[in-house]
């Protein structure tokens, strides 16, 4: 069985885009802080290594966070400056958030050992395939961004499950000579469907058994990727008034988030995602297999 990474996008409550432009000091207070906390500590307990996609934001205003994840042996990786999805920028704006993002770390560290990259709402499409040659230009050598089936708000039709490297000029093919390396996160193939599991709203929905289930199918073939929320860990201790489904994409079963992380901690080997990468060849110019 191939190992299993687990990512954390590291944002405020406020930052979901289903409650967008909701004013961040008018319900709840933050949740970042102890929901990442909450997470640095279950991770130590169980002894696992995880990827965190921090928003540049963050860590402006948390610098002790970024230096916690980096010194625990976990991966620190860039999604973003505030939020912004990719949608809503050009080539510019987003060269110079990817800027700024390192300015900070580089403060807050010492040095930049980001080599990963995740867009808020997972907003690189056909649309924003520009933003993989800007992550090219500044030296970014993965991208988590392409989601490989279409729901709600965002994916790709027919992008590839598994890791692979995108073309120029389509992204949904493989290239084997291309530079930056794409890692989705984990989606199952039922015949013709592709069913979604890779956290978040998904870990959340699901029974823990079928969600179980669809990783062990999934993990008989290739490695695989979650993401997870500090919110979903810690919950915001007030609810906004959502549309009926916003709402229960928003809030549904989190009370269920925290047993799940015990029993998927104990089932499975994780590793970050930057290791896997290294270990199947992909970040070493040798092209691996994963792409389906």
């Amino acid at each position: 069985m191939h190992p299993a990474a687990f990512s954390f996008d590291i944002e405020d409550w406020y930052h979901s885009q289903l409650i967008a432009g909701r004013d961040r000091h008018a319900h709840g207070v933050t949740v970042v802080r102890p929901g990442t906390e909450a997470i640095l500590d279950l991770l130590d307990r169980h002894g696992v290594r995880a990827t965190f996609f921090v928003l540049g934001d963050v860590i402006r205003e948390h610098p002790d966070l970024a230096r916690r994840i980096v010194d625990e042996g976990h991966e620190l990786g860039c999604h973003g400056m505030d939020h912004q999805p990719v949608w809503q920028l050009t080539p510019g704006s987003f060269r110079a958030q990817l800027q700024d993002f390192r300015a900070l770390v580089e403060e807050a560290v010492g040095a930049f050992p980001v080599i990963g990259f995740r867009a808020p709402t997972f907003s690189i499409d056909r649309s924003t395939a520009w933003a993989l040659d800007v992550l090219r230009e500044q030296g970014y050598r993965y991208d988590s961004s392409i989601f490989p089936a279409k729901v709600k708000l965002y994916g790709v039709h027919g992008a590839p499950l598994g890791i692979y490297r995108p073309a120029r000029g389509d992204l949904v093919a493989h290239d084997p000579a291309g530079d930056l390396v794409e890692f989705p996160v984990a989606v199952n193939r039922w015949g013709p469907l592709r069913v979604p599991v890779g956290g978040g709203f998904y870990l959340r929905a699901l029974p823990y058994r079928v969600f179980a289930g669809s990783l062990d199918r999934i993990l008989a073939a290739r490695p695989v990727a979650l993401y997870l929320h500090p919110r979903e860990v810690v919950p915001e201790t007030r609810r906004l008034a959502l549309s009926p489904v916003n709402a229960f994409l928003t809030y549904n079963n989190l009370h269920t988030v925290r047993p799940k992380l015990e029993k998927l901690f104990r089932r499975y080997r994780w590793v970050t995602m930057r290791e896997i990468l290294e270990r199947d060849g992909w970040l070493g110019g040798v092209p691996g297999s994963s792409a389906d």
